[in-house]
Parts: C-alpha cells; sequence; structure tokens
C-alpha cells in the first residue's frame, strides 16, 4: 500500500517518519506538492496514485500566532484541506484519514468535551479562524462517506501536542515549546523571573506527539473498525502553572513566576473525552515528565547544539 502523507515536514509527519518501520509512505515537500493549488494536488495525486491518504499538513500556531493573522490560519487551512480531500475524492481514492484540532470545539464546551459537541456553541476567539477551517474540513469528510460508504474519510481528533521537531519561536509555536525557550533562556541569562500569560490556572491537555504518531499508525492499520472521528487524547490535564512547574525542574530554573493578567489565556479548560479511543483500544504511553524531557533534550540538540 502506497500512503501519502501531506505535512511531513512538519512535527506530527516527523515524529510518524521516526515511528514507522513498516508502510511506504510519500512524503513530498510543499515545492513538490502544492496543497493551496487544486490543479497541482489534483496532478500530484493522479501521477502518484497513493491508496491512503494521511492529512497532516496545516498553518499552526499558538495564540499570539493566531490573534496576529486570522486570515492567514482560516485561509490557508481552509484551502489546504479542500484541496486534499476533493482531489482524493475525484480521483476515487477510498481511504483518507484527515487530522483535525480540538480547537474545533465550543469554547464553553462541557469537559471532557465529546465527539458529538462540534458546532453545539461558540468557537473561542483566539484561534477561531483555524478552528472554522479544521471543521469545514472534519465535515467534507464526513459529507462524502456519507454520499458514499466506499469511501471511507475519516477525522482524528488530537488534544494539544508537543515533542520533538517542535517549533520553538513564541512568534510561532504552541505553549510548552514556547515556554521551554523561555525558561532556558531566563535559566542561561540568570533572570529571576519568568513571566506566565493569566493567572496560571487554564487546564490544558498535552499530548506527545510520538504518541500520537503510534496512535496513527494504529488507524492505518485497522482503519475499518476507526471511528468516523474520534479524539486521541490523554483524558486527563494540567494547570498551566503545573506545565511551567514541570519545565521548570527538568530545565533546573530556580527563579519564581509572576502573573500578566492583562494577556489573554484562551479557553478555561479544554479536555477532550477519550471514550471512544479507549474502547477502540489505544492509549497513549508518554508521561508529561518523560515527553517534557525528550522535549527539552531535542531543543538543546538541534536548536543550540
Amino acid at each position: 500500500m502506497k500512503i501519502l502523507l501531506t505535512g511531513a515536514s512538519g512535527m506530527v509527519g516527523r515524529n510518524l517518519m521516526e515511528k514507522n518501520e513498516s508502510f511506504n509512505f510519500l512524503t513530498p515537500s510543499s515545492n513538490e506538492l502544492d496543497l493551496l493549488s487544486y490543479d497541482k494536488t489534483f496532478q500530484y495525486l493522479k501521477f502518484h496514485k497513493p491508496d491512503f491518504i494521511v492529512h497532516a499538513a496545516g498553518r499552526v500556531g499558538g495564540i499570539q500566532a493566531n490573534i496576529s493573522d486570522p486570515v492567514r490560519f482560516l485561509i490557508e487551512n481552509l484551502d489546504m484541506g479542500r484541496n486534499i480531500v476533493m482531489a482524493a475524492r475525484n480521483l476515487k481514492i477510498l481511504n483518507l484519514l484527515n487530522l483535525g484540532s480540538s480547537c474545533m470545539y465550543p469554547r464553553n464546551g462541557v469537559n471532557p468535551l465529546k465527539e458529538d459537541s462540534i458546532l453545539k456553541g461558540e468557537l473561542e476567539p483566539t484561534n477561531e479562524g483555524y478552528a472554522l477551517a479544521k471543521i469545514t474540513i472534519s465535515k467534507l469528510c464526513q459529507y462524502i462517506t456519507n454520499d458514499n460508504n466506499d469511501f471511507q474519510y475519516k477525522t482524528l481528533i488530537p488534544c494539544n501536542l508537543y515533542g520533538r521537531w517542535d517549533k520553538f519561536d513564541p512568534r510561532h509555536s504552541h505553549m510548552i515549546p514556547a515556554v521551554i525557550q523561555k525558561v532556558h533562556k531566563a535559566k542561561i541569562s540568570g533572570e529571576k523571573e519568568v513571566l506566565i500569560w493569566g493567572d496560571g490556572t487554564a487546564r490544558r491537555e498535552f499530548m506527545y506527539a510520538g504518541d500520537l504518531a503510534n496512535c496513527i499508525l494504529k488507524s492505518i492499520s485497522n482503519f475499518n473498525s476507526l471511528p468516523n472521528i474520534m479524539n486521541v487524547g490523554l483524558g486527563y490535564d494540567y494547570s498551566i502553572k503545573e506545565y511551567y512547574e514541570t519545565i521548570a525542574n527538568i530545565i533546573g530554573f530556580q527563579g519564581v513566576f509572576v502573573y500578566d493578567l492583562e494577556k489573554p489565556t484562551g479557553m478555561k479548560q479544554k479536555l477532550v473525552d477519550t471514550n471512544l479511543q479507549t474502547k477502540w483500544g489505544w492509549k497513549p504511553e508518554t508521561s508529561l515528565k518523560d515527553g517534557i524531557s525528550k522535549t527539552y533534550n531535542f531543543y538543546m540538540e538541534e536548536k543550540i547544539g
């Protein structure tokens, strides 16, 4: 089986390639496969004829990036998803695994967030554009499968991710890699304080990206039994302050935290329901301490060393 992986150079794609031992993946760069062009996407699929598609490409970033450029987050993610899904459908590629995001859930949704709660409330404003694109593509996959069951277009909804090959620049990164870089620099420069946005009580569920890679590989091997839409997560969360404390302990930062209550913090809690995942027979293996240690080691080797 020939599998096309979009976003092979991103964090999820690179972790997937590190974990893969069995499958034949096509891993084109954005120069080889321009997902922002339907015609180029169609021609790539027509030429290479993959049997299966894993759509992991996307414009991603944390609160700061989403707030500063919502148009790009909406349009690029919408175009990439629409082009790959519709080209696959028109070429009768029958199996496609789409990666969504827990940003798809309502900001005031009841935690833990169940798959059927999508579109049942207002989205979080700080990443609304990204969320709208992800919702639209998951619905497109659902409509195609409902219209013709020969097409199995399914969506995984991961919780927040971090890990090897993450982005550490705070202008583009999510919380954990941004905090790793911030705390590391504070330690090196001898600073006594590290700033936290908000009061540190907001709760988040962050899963190590290598665990998502394992789930994707299991999904490919067991695609028929995979639910049409399924959360992928830990099933428990930590406060922002707890993440800072864990990172500080691993890095060896001895200072204190101060809080900027004027800065946005996003949703108060975002914890996905993992009942479907558990019934399907999968769970993540990496503890927070081990995952952050691996991520910090990667940062030191690849970004500093």
